[in-house]
Parts: structure tokens; sequence; C-alpha cells
């Protein structure tokens, strides 16, 4: 949205007065850079009052420069307004002919304004210009306090019984100590699994994981001669058939 738009009749009236207050002040009388009088143009950002020749020039400069209006033909912003109050002709002029020499020639005006604005040639060296310098020290006054919003104090909201009661709970309630070490859920602890599965007794013996013995050979042929059926299930057979055994 255009910032002019949002300017009322009734405010552009009023800047319109407080322009011509400040033109009737000896310091804006006459042309800031040529010294012509009765000015009726003005740099917004350098706050200045200009003639109409001069403001020309200063258009011819860019608006990164020098940014022109008429005091008495455009609409004009509340903050442009009030920098003009702030700055004016003498003021501007302590800064960008600070180094001029007092009998310098202002004849090739367009060469002057060039070598004055662009080329800042009588600024003093590590000086800040004005418009930057009061754009800080807004910065600084503009900026909000923690916890207000739009520069207004903050006020906080008064508690209900309710959370007093539980805002003094939670601070009289000491903080734990640290917990140990979490393991991650589904994690084994190797070490007491080696010292459990070592402290299990050996299953007992039977028929199927009797470990093999030694033998000699009389031994194993002793042992072919039991029989395994059904329920006898270790029957030998006696000594006295051992006669007929081919």
């Amino acid at each position: 949205m255009n910032g002019k738009a949002s300017v009322s009749k009734e405010l552009d009236a009023r800047h319109s007065k407080i322009l011509e207050g400040l033109l009737k002040l000896p310091e804006n009388r006459e042309c800031a850079d040529c010294k012509s009088k009765a000015p009726r143009w003005a740099s917004v950002n350098l706050g200045i009052f200009i003639c109409m020749q001069c403001s020309g020039i200063h258009r011819s400069l860019g608006v990164h420069i020098s940014k022109v209006r008429s005091t008495t033909l455009d609409t004009w912003l509340p903050e442009q307004v009030a920098f003009m109050q702030s700055m004016g002709n003498e003021k501007s002029n302590k800064f960008w002919e600070a180094e001029l020499p007092s009998n310098f020639d202002r004849s090739r005006i367009e060469k002057f304004i060039r070598m004055k604005y662009e080329e800042k040639k009588w600024v003093p060296e590590g000086e800040t210009e004005p418009a930057a310098k009061l754009a800080e020290m807004n910065h600084g006054i503009n900026k909000f306090p923690e916890g207000s919003k739009g520069g207004a104090p903050g006020k906080q909201r008064s508690l209900s019984l309710e959370e007093e009661i539980f805002t003094r709970h939670m601070s009289q309630k000491t903080p734990s100590a640290p917990s140990a070490r979490k393991c991650r859920r589904g994690s084994l602890d190797m070490s007491m699994f080696v010292a459990v599965r070592s402290s299990k007794a050996p299953p007992p013996l039977t028929e199927h994981n009797t470990p093999a013995k030694k033998t000699n050979g009389a031994a194993d042929l002793y042992s072919l001669l039991y029989a395994h059926n059904g329920d006898n299930a270790n029957s030998t057979v006696p000594p006295s058939q051992w006669e007929t055994f081919d």
C-alpha cells in the first residue's frame, strides 16, 4: 500500500502549515546550495530546502542521494516532515560544507552540488551523515522492551487460585537426582547373560545323550549280544546258548 494514500486531507493540511513555518525560519529563507531567496522545494532525505533550479540538479543525482519534493504540490509523509523539522539548511550545511572555503565560487552550481553530495568533498573524514545518525538514534528509541508490544509496557495477567497453588507446589518440589544411564529398550547386558549361562548345571545324562566310552574289542563284542525289543529293552542271551552261537 502506498504510504501517501494513508495521509488524510486534514493531515496533509497540517503538514503544509508545518512546512510553511519552517520556510519562514531565517536559516531556511535561502537555498541550501545556491543561496537564492524563497526556496519552495526540498530534499527530504538531506533535510534541506532548495530552489527550483537546484531541485532539477538534485533529481539528476538519483534518489539514492537526494529525494526531491515540492513543499506545496506534493503529499508528505509524517516521517519526512519530522526529519525536515529536525534538520534544516543550517544544520545540514554544517556537515556537507564543514571544510568548504568561505570564498568558494558557486557559479558552476551543478558541479558544486555534485562535489558537495556525490564526492562529499567538504565532509570531515569519519563523520556520519545526519540522516544515518538520526536513524540510529530513532532505532534505539523505538526498540520495544522485552515483554511489550508496540512500545507499550507489557501487562502481566493475574493468576487464578488454582494456578497459584500449582505454581507454589512446583517451586517447592525438589528436582530429582539425575538417574543412571538407561539402557536402550531391547538391549541385553551380555556380561549378566554369560554369568547366568555359566552357573547352570549340565543336563542329566540320558540314553540319548550319554557320551560314548572308549572300550576294548571284548566289550564291544559283548555289547552286540544285547537284543532290543519292545518291553524288555535290555534282555541278554544266556551263557548256555553261547555254544550254539556260530
